[in-house]
């Protein structure tokens, strides 16, 4: 059940980071520069139905990683482990907000004006993305 959990997590996790480090570094970019919003509606549109799969995903098999390690003791701050998960549960918290934000305030009305906020909301759930592998990948190691 182990291995079969891990695959998933780290088959979401590709998905999730790699399309949100294609949407930062090669889709933000050329809007940005022709200050065009329809270049990452037209991604997002694409994106969002194997995006949102793929984190909800990493979200469930997560915490069964996460339970099957640790039991009931998720969340805390006694242990390398537990300070792991809950370093993750808050990033995915972060992130989860930034998503909500942007997909129910700032992408309905997506204009020239506001695109800049959008690359904002962009760049800060890639960084979180990021941050949320390095987390995963020193799990047994909680050298912090």
């Amino acid at each position: 059940m182990y291995g079969i959990l891990i695959f998933l997590h780290l088959i979401g996790a590709s998905i999730w980071v790699g399309g949100h480090l294609i949407l930062a570094i090669g889709i933000l970019p050329k809007a940005l520069k022709a200050n065009d919003p329809s270049i990452i509606q037209d991604f997002e549109a694409v994106f969002e139905n194997i995006g949102i799969p793929a984190l909800i995903t990493q979200v469930i098999t997560g915490l069964s990683l996460a339970y099957l390690m640790l039991g009931n003791d998720l969340i805390g701050l006694t242990s390398g482990p537990q300070r792991t998960v809950t370093l993750k549960l808050a990033g995915l918290l972060f992130t989860l907000i930034l998503a909500l934000h942007a997909r129910l305030g700032i992408i309905p009305q997506l204009t020239k004006e506001n695109l800049r906020l959008l690359s904002l909301h962009i760049y800060l759930v890639t960084f979180m993305a990021i941050g949320l592998i390095f987390l995963g990948v020193n799990f047994r190691q909680a050298w912090f």
